[in-house]
């Protein structure tokens, strides 16, 4: 067994020898490199999730506009001599999830004044195998001015009829209501 452990010695100095002390501590740090960045960052994947739900969020909003869109689109055409008619909605923010949160409380004993404080803690239930916070409601975005486009839109009457539906739709100022007549094509 001596021998044996000979033989592989000499091999290990021959490799050692042939390759070059430095270029085999070049490898072996290249090779520490590699699997310490190969190995996924808790803080990428964090920062990749809240994008993720940005753009969810993003989209969700989208997906709102355009339903309102759509919806207003329809009930302006039933309206007379609005005609054909395109509208834009802008939103000041995305729509928002309200959470349950355990609220923290005071409680002051007697004589002794003692008090205790408990911090905030948002509930959390689990859904799909992960604990997700306990939505209590949906807030939907906040509706900030509304562009209607109608060919009817050059009749005062007309005009006053549409910002008065969507003033009342949107619960939204007259003054952010913007009626414009459409070019004739």
């Amino acid at each position: 067994m001596s021998r044996g452990n000979m033989i592989d010695k000499k091999k290990l100095q021959n490799i050692i020898e042939t390759i070059g002390i430095r270029k085999l501590l070049l490898i072996l740090a290249l090779g520490i490199c590699l699997m310490v960045f190969s190995v996924p960052s808790p803080e990428k994947s964090q920062k990749e999730d809240a994008a993720k739900e940005t753009q969810d969020e993003e989209d969700s909003t989208d997906d709102y506009v355009r339903k309102q869109e759509e919806r207003l689109v329809k009930a302006l055409k039933q309206v007379e001599g609005v005609g054909k008619v395109k509208v834009m909605i802008t939103v000041k923010s995305s729509s928002e999830a309200v959470v349950n949160k355990d609220s923290p409380y005071e409680e002051s004993t007697g004589k002794e004044e003692k008090s205790v404080k408990e911090d905030e803690e948002t509930v959390l239930i689990e859904e799909d195998g992960k604990k997700v916070p306990y939505v209590i409601k949906e807030l939907q975005p906040e509706v900030e001015g509304v562009v209607v486009v109608a060919q009817g839109g050059g009749n005062d009457i007309v005009n006053q009829n549409i910002v008065d539906a969507v003033s009342v739709l949107f619960h939204i100022s007259s003054y952010k209501v913007k009626v414009l007549k459409m070019e004739d094509s």
